[in-house]
């Protein structure tokens, strides 16, 4: 199918782009063509990620017509047991690797979003876009609040925590993903999944919207930035962050580094003018939504219109078909293969590039012999049981 393979290929770009912010060299190492592709990379793979597993929600629960009855609530169960799967995966990284784990985030996105799986496009679209607005000032307000007493307190009493670096308010409020602002990236993937992508009427629009919401998620700032010295004073702070943390932090920094801004770096109530990658601001929520939409509707285009595009990328589409193995083993690879860590002067793109060919032929070789990837049968495996769930009282 068409609309299901765009979205493969899509995920297998995502992948490769959080390779790219994992591996590749740190922000500011490089410039030119690959400068800004690294730095395009930054944030706006992780939001396609998640963008696309909203998608894949809404794969589960029925995509144009809502599964109900009893086919909806096993899927319910389906995605419940994912959620639990995916929050202990990623916190047995966390705590393997030291570092911040999207794969925990998503399934406390999962439990989330289950009480919106029967909503049409347009009511989610419409969640969606009161979040991105409403949320990052909540955000910023709550993480005010959190004085030093407050956060060791409540990380005292949380078990994750004594786990990991992620601890339940990391996961809510103060990670690098935190639910609260990358709520509207799901809701959004599960508004897509809701729409015919094959129907060709469907295309335009999308890119018309994923356009929109590029010029206005990131001119919005530049042109606050003329206009008010707070959000030209906040926006330099913000470039001149993001630029150090790159070139400190380098390619073996996995998703806690390499010139990402944690939200709860933010300073002023004028940073809520900008929209740095990770940075949870409204206007990066609205770009890096406008990127993901136009990724996703390009990737299908292109497969439809172009066939033997489609046939030569076939490797790369069979990474998207276990992102999940992708995305695991490239953290346990590093580890045996001991990449190097970057420095300010480290500007080899080698790592990448071996990483991206070795998963892409594993990828292809797999699936000529197996449905699913590894870790995807195992995922599979588990949600079983839920197959038993029976119709309740009539």
């Amino acid at each position: 199918m068409a609309r299901l393979a765009g979205v493969d290929l899509a995920r297998a770009l995502a992948v490769f782009g959080m390779y790219t912010v994992h591996i590749g060299p740190p922000l500011g190492a490089v410039d030119g063509v690959a400068g800004w592709l690294r730095y395009l990379a930054d944030g706006r793979s992780s939001v396609l990620f998640a963008t696309l597993a909203g998608f894949s929600l809404v794969l589960i629960a029925g995509r144009l017509e809502p599964k109900t009855g009893l086919a909806g609530r096993q899927a319910k169960v389906r995605i419940a047991i994912r959620a639990a799967i995916l929050l202990a995966l990623g916190t047995v990284l966390a705590m393997a690797y030291g570092d911040v784990v999207i794969l925990a985030f998503y399934g406390v996105y999962f439990l989330l979003a289950m009480p919106l799986l029967r909503l049409r496009a347009r009511t989610l679209a419409i969640i969606a876009g009161v979040l991105a607005v409403v949320t990052p000032q909540l955000a910023f307000v709550l993480r005010s609040l959190l004085t030093e007493p407050v956060t060791a307190t409540i990380n005292a009493f949380d078990p994750l925590k004594k786990l990991s670096d992620v601890g339940v308010l990391d996961l809510l409020l103060t990670g690098l993903y935190p639910t609260i602002t990358w709520m509207p990236f799901v809701i959004t993937g599960m508004a897509l999944g809701r729409l015919d992508l094959v129907a060709r009427t469907v295309w335009p629009r999308l890119a018309a919207l994923g356009a929109a919401l590029m010029a206005v998620g990131y001119g919005t700032p530049y042109l606050a930035a003329m206009v008010f010295d707070g959000a030209a004073a906040a926006l330099a702070e913000q470039s001149a962050a993001m630029l150090k943390m790159g070139m400190d932090s380098g390619p073996k920094s996995f998703d806690s580094g390499s010139g990402m801004m944690r939200p709860d770096q933010l300073g002023s109530p004028w940073s809520l003018l900008t929209a740095g990658p990770h940075s949870g601001t409204t206007f990066d929520i609205i770009g890096s939504l406008g990127v993901a939409i136009t990724v996703i509707v390009c990737a299908t285009v292109a497969l439809d219109r172009l066939p033997r595009l489609r046939r030569l990328a076939t490797p790369v589409i069979a990474v998207g078909t276990m992102s999940l193995t992708a995305y695991v083993g490239h953290f346990v690879v590093s580890s045996l293969v001991s990449v190097p860590k970057g420095t300010s002067t480290q500007d080899s793109w080698v790592p990448l590039i071996c990483f991206v060919v070795g998963v892409t032929v594993f990828a292809w070789t797999w699936t000529r012999f197996f449905r699913r990837g590894p870790l995807e049968y195992l995922l599979h495996a588990a949600t079983i049981p839920a197959k038993y769930v029976r119709s309740g009282a009539r």
